[in-house]
């Protein structure tokens, strides 16, 4: 019985004549660079029999694409540095809010919850992966966004509904970074908001428009140790009254109505089509860099809910909602500067996740070939957010609630819409 498949394989052929003349008509800094664009990989089906032993298919070596512009040299994405990327934006601050809505379930009904939702949001981000290596297969390019997946999968209504929804969705969040992140440097330094918004603004905002993937994939490596190393100080000053039998409380009933929370907290499916053009079409590195970078989040989340829930007897199933954070910061005078500490890291990273993922998202909305107008896509991506943050934190609030009117008032509402646009056309 034939099997179909499709494979990714290199051109190995010269270019077509036109194409050389072209090439030799120009510089060589610009012949060696249409030539690398010219030899990106090509998607074509191939029919396998099962007879057929795995000796006989052709063993080509794959053409990189990720060339600089500038110095042709062969820039690769790491699968550490992809890790790191997929946990930086998966991690929140809102990771330290969980035990407020896990309360009630209790931590064993509340970590199999957790669990479950991990599990779907991986596979979300493997069919997203999937589709956008596919796409780029089609394509024969790398850079490619939202936009061309949905051109390929949803149709002209799918591509508005996920353009709408993707562009609303990042401009809220990147916003409430840029206020809380301002609040937190207002409040060390003592400067005004509109001097820390900007000061947060141009550092990690600069740091995603001059780095390379290399150097951001460094900073951010050293942000999610940072991140580990606070959380790590907040767990040992919190896990001084842990009781067992906190820990066994148990109410399933409860657990359901902390889903949208729980999945919501696992979000990082924007930053995939970042990691398919970083990892070059990959494959193997992209599955595994979405695993073991979600599997971070997930330890976290179930070390801070077993934390908070185990020093808090009698929460499951007592229907009494408090806030367990703010009780252990009236507990312990510590705890209110680490828990500063780990907001502001964590957003930091969720912030340069946000904005590569937006920033190649726009470029592919207003059709800029890659690499080209890159001062226009990061000034579209950086500069609403930072207005809208001094003028109105709360306007996509206000938004989110007017939406309500049509099946819901929280950001999970919103974010439903994004998901069924990703996945509905992806069979």
């Amino acid at each position: 019985m034939a099997v179909a498949s499709l494979q990714c394989y290199p051109l190995l052929n010269s270019p077509p004549l036109s194409v050389s003349r072209s090439i030799s008509a120009r510089t060589p800094a610009h012949r060696r660079a249409v030539g690398a664009r010219w030899r990106l990989q090509r998607c074509c089906r191939s029919q396998s029999a099962e007879s057929r032993s795995q000796d006989s298919q052709p063993q080509l070596e794959r053409l990189f694409s990720n060339v600089n512009q500038a110095t042709m040299k062969h820039e690769p994405g790491s699968v550490t540095g992809s890790i790191f990327l997929v946990a930086g934006t998966t991690v929140g601050a809102g990771i330290l809010a969980i035990p407020a809505v896990t309360q009630e379930a209790g931590f064993l009904a509340s970590a199999v919850t957790c669990i479950f939702c991990w599990i779907y949001m991986i596979v979300t981000g493997l069919l997203v992966a999937e589709v956008n290596v596919n796409t780029m297969c089609e394509l024969g390019s790398g850079g490619v966004s939202l936009v061309s997946m949905a051109k390929r999968t949803l149709g002209t209504f799918g591509v508005r509904t996920a353009c709408f929804s993707y562009l609303f969705i990042h401009y809220a969040l990147l916003v409430a970074y840029v206020a809380r992140s301002s609040d937190i440097i207002t409040n060390a330094l003592g400067i005004p908001l509109w001097e820390s918004a900007a000061l947060f603004s141009l550092a990690f905002g600069g740091l995603c428009y001059f780095g390379s993937q290399q150097v951001i994939g460094a900073v951010n490596g050293f942000l999610v140790f940072s991140i580990i190393a606070s959380f790590t100080s907040l767990v040992v000053v919190a896990s001084g009254n842990i009781q067992l039998s906190s820990l066994l409380e148990t109410n399933f009933a409860a657990a359901p109505q902390s889903i949208p929370i729980i999945a919501l907290s696992f979000v990082y499916q924007n930053v995939v089509p970042v990691l398919c053009t970083n990892l070059e079409g990959d494959l193997s590195k992209v599955r595994k860099a979405i695993v073991l970078g979600t599997a971070i989040p997930l330890v976290l989340f179930l070390v801070w809910d077993a934390v908070i829930l185990g020093t808090i007897p009698g929460l499951a199933g007592s229907g009494t909602i408090a806030d367990p954070l703010e009780q252990l910061r009236s507990s312990n005078g510590i705890v209110g500067p680490i828990v500063e500490a780990f907001s502001f890291l964590a957003i930091g990273t969720s912030y340069i996740g946000f904005v590569l993922g937006l920033s190649d998202f726009i470029a592919d909305l207003l059709k800029l070939p890659s690499g080209q107008n890159k001062p226009l896509t990061y000034l579209v991506t950086l500069l609403p957010p930072l207005v809208l943050s001094l003028l109105d934190p709360e306007i996509f609030f206000k938004a989110l609630d007017f939406a309500g009117t049509y099946g819901g008032n929280d950001p999970f509402t919103v974010s439903l819409i994004t998901n069924r646009c990703f996945f509905s056309g992806m069979n």
